[in-house]
């Protein structure tokens, strides 16, 4: 297998003769595999170990044991503890994407610092079959097909080649020691599940799966390159100084894979680059939102904004009568209704007379000057004295959302709808709007 793995080195060049080179140690069967065969091959290795805490004992039972293996082999060992669960809780992100963050920007740390040339980490081709199955299922694009890439940057997968079967006779052929991550064996993970549970069934169809997998990932990995190439070109004469040329992305073979890959860099999701596809021939003025960026629809460009922190307070965010959910900057699920309906007299819920409203609605922060008519009321009120009324602390107010329809506030938020909307006898369109505050 060394020869393997060094063939595939070379026709990939993922790293040269004199590489110094920091190899990702877990003290598993794979890692373990991947130093031993990359000393092997003479190259100048270190190892990193990460400690996520989040196994208990287990952890520092790995951590001790690439600490003993290291010392023996006489391999220089850097290592490093992470509070991952508090990582995770500060970023809003689940504990697998904390641990894999925290890792590879740490390696990264750690080549500059120690002068590396690259970062060598164990996947294999197991591995890639499992990411394809995970991207396929969560639905993807081309690149999400082409699996795990053997060169990221600093990144390097001299594994990638061999399969799980292969490296389980290396080290068994060569007596290494190992560890086992019983969290392996909780299926509970996708991941685990799709290795234990789906891939054996997809064996029983067809026993070379894993390969065929592996093969197809490869040719969707060479059709990504021509994919790239044209993407690349194209971008170049349709995104310049921040607009896209709305005539110009039209010629392309196809108009929204060029938005998807024009703005998902900036956080534009799929849902809402389908929502902007679908207004290039609307009037200007809609605009469309992710975390940190703006698109305004302009009579011949989109115009990409980065939103700073002084205006953040004054955004708007459009809804259009097709939609049905939105999830930034706050959730609501959307219905339209007509005939006997059950009204649910909660706050969260606005039921509004739709032939009463212009679309699209404005969803907005509260502004000082702002009034509305309080359902049930015949007299204007100002807000700041219905947050005044209502007992609000200052967060509160800053928090406080309002709809409206051609700037006639239409439902404070999950607090209080507009009289002026109301449904009556006469209703024959109800609008149903449900806030929900997780």
């Amino acid at each position: 297998m060394i020869e393997k793995v060094h063939s595939y080195i070379k026709e990939n060049r993922l790293l040269k003769p004199d590489d110094r080179v920091i190899v990702g140690l877990s003290g598993g069967m794979d890692s373990m595999t991947l130093i031993d065969v990359l000393l092997s091959l003479g190259y100048n290795c270190m190892a990193v170990h990460c400690n996520f805490h989040l196994r208990g004992e287990e952890s520092e039972r790995d951590a001790a044991f690439v600490e003993q293996w290291c010392e023996s082999a006489k391999v220089e060992l850097v290592s490093v503890d992470f509070d991952t669960y508090r990582y995770a809780a500060e970023h809003k992100i689940s504990i697998e994407m904390a641990a894999r963050e925290l890792r590879y920007k740490w390696f990264e740390d750690i080549r500059k610092e120690h002068h590396a040339d690259a970062i060598a980490v164990a996947h294999h081709r197991d591995d890639l079959a499992e990411t394809v199955l995970l991207n396929l299922i969560r639905g993807t694009g081309i690149r999400g097909l082409s699996g795990i890439s053997p060169k990221n940057n600093s990144i390097v997968r001299p594994l990638l080649g061999v399969s799980r079967d292969e490296i389980e006779a290396y080290v068994e052929e060569r007596k290494l020691p190992f560890i086992f991550d019983s969290s392996n064996s909780d299926d509970v993970f996708v991941r685990n599940f799709l290795r234990l549970n789906v891939i054996p069934l997809l064996e029983k169809i067809n026993p070379s799966v894993k390969n065929s997998i592996y093969r197809t990932a490869q040719h969707v990995g060479e059709a990504r390159k021509i994919y790239d190439f044209y993407v690349e070109n194209q971008k170049k004469a349709i995104f310049i100084d921040n607009r896209i040329d709305i005539d110009k992305l039209k010629t392309t073979l196809s108009p929204a894979t060029m938005l998807f890959e024009i703005l998902s860099p900036f956080g534009f999701n799929a849902s809402v680059i389908e929502d902007i596809c679908q207004c290039l021939d609307s009037i200007p003025g809609k605009v469309f939102y992710s975390n940190d960026y703006r698109l305004i629809k302009d009579r011949k460009d989109l115009i990409l904004d980065k939103i700073s922190d002084e205006n953040l307070s004054q955004r708007e965010y459009a809804i259009d009568k097709v939609s049905q959910e939105i999830t930034y900057p706050i959730r609501l699920k959307i219905s339209f209704l007509s005939g006997n309906i059950t009204i649910n007299k909660d706050a969260r819920f606005l039921y509004a007379d739709a032939d009463k409203l212009f679309f699209p609605l404005t969803l907005r922060k509260w502004q000082p000057g702002d009034w509305f008519i309080p359902f049930g009321m015949k007299g204007r009120k100002k807000l700041s004295d219905f947050f005044t009324d209502r007992k609000f602390s200052l967060p509160d107010k800053e928090n406080a959302w309002v709809l409206t329809s051609d700037e006639d506030i239409v439902w404070v938020v999950g607090e209080r709808s507009d009289e002026r909307f109301k449904i009556t006898e006469s209703t024959e369109n109800v609008l149903v709007m449900e806030f929900i505050n997780d």
